[in-house]
């Protein structure tokens, strides 16, 4: 799956948005999706660091119009929490010489609501 198939589209909430202030952001995603394809189509398409990925599964409720009665289909919702600090990491090579990592992340998704 490409990353543009897995990630639908953005799900906005009152709690979502809440959430948006810890790194938290909430996508519904492709249902057969897994934590890892999640992690990585977000880190393609937003170009950020991922944490950490939630999963779940929302069932679909029963609606009724008239007397026909109906039900909405199930999908799968994904909170990823993304790195909001974002710093230059060093570590050792072979040689015990000390080499910082330079990759730029952002340390937020502006795309989400459409800012």
């Amino acid at each position: 799956m490409i990353a543009e198939e897995i990630i639908i589209e953005p799900v906005v909430t009152e709690k979502s948005n809440e959430e948006i202030q810890e790194g938290k952001y909430t996508f519904k995603v492709a249902k057969k999706a897994t934590k890892v394809d999640i992690a990585k189509a977000v880190e393609k398409l937003f170009n950020v660091k991922v944490l950490k990925v939630n999963t779940m599964m929302v069932k679909g409720k029963e609606k009724r119009v008239g007397r026909y009665v109906g039900k909405t289909s199930d999908w799968k919702k994904a909170i990823v929490k993304i790195d909001t600090n974002v710093g230059e990491s060093t570590y050792l090579t072979k040689g015990g010489k000390q080499v910082k990592a330079q990759k730029k992340y952002k340390t937020s998704i502006d795309e989400f609501i459409g800012a």
